[in-house]
C-alpha cells in the first residue's frame, strides 16, 4: 500500500496542477510548492495518503481563493462521457452479458483520474471505451453479480467526474430500488460531487447522497454521520477507483472494488499488473 513517501511526488505534481488551472502567476506556483513541502514535512507519517492529500488540497483552494480548481476540466469530462453514453448503452444492451459489459465500461471510465496524471486526452478516453470490452478483466463477475442479487442494501461509492456517467451504465443494470449512490461532500481534485451526479442524470434513477467529506477516497472518520449510517447498514458496497481501495481495503465489510490499476504500488498490493481492469473483493470483508 502507498506510504507517506510514495505520495510526496504525487502531491507536489497535484499541487502544481491545481494552481496552474486557476492562476498563471509563477510566484503563486512557487508558493504552493513550498507550502506543500512544508505541510508534508509536518504530517503524521502514519496517516493514509488520502488524509494527506485532503490537507494539501484544502490549503491550495484556500491560497488560490478558488473552491474548485478542476471545475472546468470536470465539466469537459462530463460532457465527453455524455457524448459517449448512448453508444455505450447500446453496447451494454446488445451484449450477451449486459452486466459484465456495464462493469467493463464503468471500469474504463476510471481512466478519468487527474489525481494520477495531470493530462487526459479525448483520444485516450475514447480508446479506453473502445477497447474495454475486449481487454483482460481480472476478477469474478459472476461472483459480483451474485453479491448484487443477494444484497438488500447496496451503497455505490463513485470516484471521478466523467467516470460517473459510465457508472450510470452499471447502476442501470443493478436493482436501483436497493441502491444508494454516494459522491464527495465537497470538491477535491476531479472527484465527483452532487453537481456531477446531477449532470450524469443519476438523481432521476436512484437515490444520491454525499459523504460529507472532501478526502480523495473514503475516510470514514471524516464522513458525515448520515453517510456512516448508510455505510454500516449496507449489505454490499461497490467502491470505484484506487482512492477508495486505499482507504477501504482493510474495512471489515463486503466490498467489491472496481478499478483500473494505475501505479506499481497498488499493482503490488492487489496482485495485478498496471493498467489491468479489476473486480476485486475486499479480503477483509466479513459481510
Amino acid at each position: 500500500m502507498k506510504t507517506f513517501f510514495d505520495c510526496i511526488p504525487c502531491l507536489i505534481r497535484q499541487s502544481l496542477d491545481s494552481v496552474r488551472r486557476v492562476s498563471s502567476d509563477e510566484r503563486m506556483h512557487e508558493q504552493i510548492v513550498r507550502d506543500t513541502l512544508r505541510e508534508t514535512s509536518r504530517m503524521d507519517l502514519d496517516l493514509p495518503p488520502a488524509v494527506m492529500a485532503q490537507k494539501i488540497h484544502r490549503r491550495i483552494r484556500r491560497l488560490c481563493n478558488h473552491e474548485d480548481p478542476y471545475r472546468e476540466i470536470k465539466d469537459r469530462l462530463n460532457q465527453l462521457a455524455l457524448e459517449l453514453y448512448p453508444l455505450c448503452r447500446q453496447r451494454v444492451e446488445q451484449s450477451e452479458f449486459p452486466l459484465e459489459a456495464a462493469v467493463r465500461l464503468a471500469i474504463a471510465g476510471n481512466l478519468m483520474d487527474l489525481g494520477v496524471k495531470s493530462q487526459l486526452s479525448e483520444t485516450q478516453v475514447r480508446a479506453a471505451v473502445d477497447e474495454c470490452l475486449e481487454d483482460p478483466l481480472d476478477g469474478d463477475v459472476a461472483e459480483f453479480a451474485a453479491a448484487v442479487a443477494e444484497a438488500g442494501k447496496i451503497l455505490y461509492l463513485t470516484d471521478n467526474a466523467g467516470e460517473i456517467v459510465f457508472d450510470r451504465l452499471l447502476i442501470e443494470q443493478m436493482p436501483r430500488e436497493r441502491i444508494i449512490v454516494a459522491v464527495k461532500g465537497a470538491p477535491v481534485i476531479n472527484d465527483a460531487t452532487l453537481s456531477d451526479a446531477e449532470t450524469a442524470g443519476l438523481p432521476g434513477i436512484v437515490r444520491v447522497i454525499d459523504n460529507g467529506s472532501d478526502a480523495p477516497g473514503t475516510v470514514l472518520d471524516d464522513c458525515s454521520e448520515t453517510f456512516r449510517r448508510h455505510f454500516t447498514e449496507a449489505d454490499l458496497i461497490v467502491a470505484k477507483g484506487q482512492g477508495n481501495y486505499e482507504t477501504l481495503c482493510d474495512c471489515p465489510k463486503t466490498i467489491y472494488f472496481l478499478l483500473r490499476v494505475k501505479c506499481p504500488i497498488i499493482a503490488r498490493d492487489i496482485g495485478r499488473p498496471v493498467d489491468r481492469m479489476v473486480v476485486q473483493p475486499a479480503t477483509a470483508g466479513t459481510g
